[in-house]
């Protein structure tokens, strides 16, 4: 049975199904794209800077993040910090903090259109279920002769609405898991950098700027 015969037999609560699975589809691609344009990695660059400050060259460590900041987001996070290296060294922390806050914020955008989706798709579907389970009953009761045939006919049209919405869910929570795992890992990364660069300036002394 082809995937238009399963629609069609679905009813009418397979259009938002529809709707849902193309949105669901639509954010997982667009976040993994996101993610891997904005290369997360931060082991490199926090070498590389860490060796321009030993040099006692923080303007160099500025131009190499300037160079990163279409492909790398973490980067964007580092330079606040950079930037600000003759503050203290709670201030260069707190402007990288904010910086993370917004890079964060922008890998987590769609997140909560996920939770969402995970969430409408198995109720959409189970109402779908519901609605085709009343339809079947309502059949049978004005049949004039009722077999296990005309009943789970029924039955097994009115689960179709369930299995997809079942399916949109489990791909739409697993994407969700993946990506919130990927940012937190990256925050994490972020904040111990972020640790290790304030520390080298504070360590290595005032410093000429970029």
């Amino acid at each position: 049975m082809s995937l238009l015969e399963l629609f069609k037999m679905g009813g009418l609560f397979m259009w938002p199904l529809l709707f849902f699975s193309v949105a669901t589809v639509a954010i997982v691609i667009e976040r993994a794209l996101f993610i891997f344009r904005h290369n997360l990695r931060l082991g490199d660059v926090r070498e590389q800077c860490l060796s321009y400050i030993q040099e006692r060259n923080i303007a160099e460590a500025g131009r190499y993040l300037q160079t990163l900041l279409n492909r790398r987001l973490g980067s964007r996070i580092l330079l606040a910090m950079i930037k600000r290296h003759n503050l203290s060294e709670s201030r260069m922390e707190k402007a990288a903090e904010a910086e993370a806050l917004s890079c964060i914020n922008s890998l987590e955008n769609g997140f909560n259109f996920l939770t969402a989706l995970s969430s409408l798709a198995p109720l959409t579907g189970f109402l779908g279920t519901v609605s085709g389970m009343i339809g079947a009953f309502k059949s049978i009761a004005e049949a004039t002769e009722v077999n296990a045939q005309i009943v789970a006919n029924g039955i097994y049209e009115a689960l179709i609405t369930t299995v997809f919405g079942l399916i949109i869910a489990i791909i739409a929570m697993s994407a969700h898991i993946l990506f919130t795992h990927v940012t937190d890992k990256f925050a994490a990364e972020v904040e111990i950098t972020c640790s290790d660069l304030a520390t080298e300036i504070a360590a290595t002394g005032k410093m000429e700027g970029p």
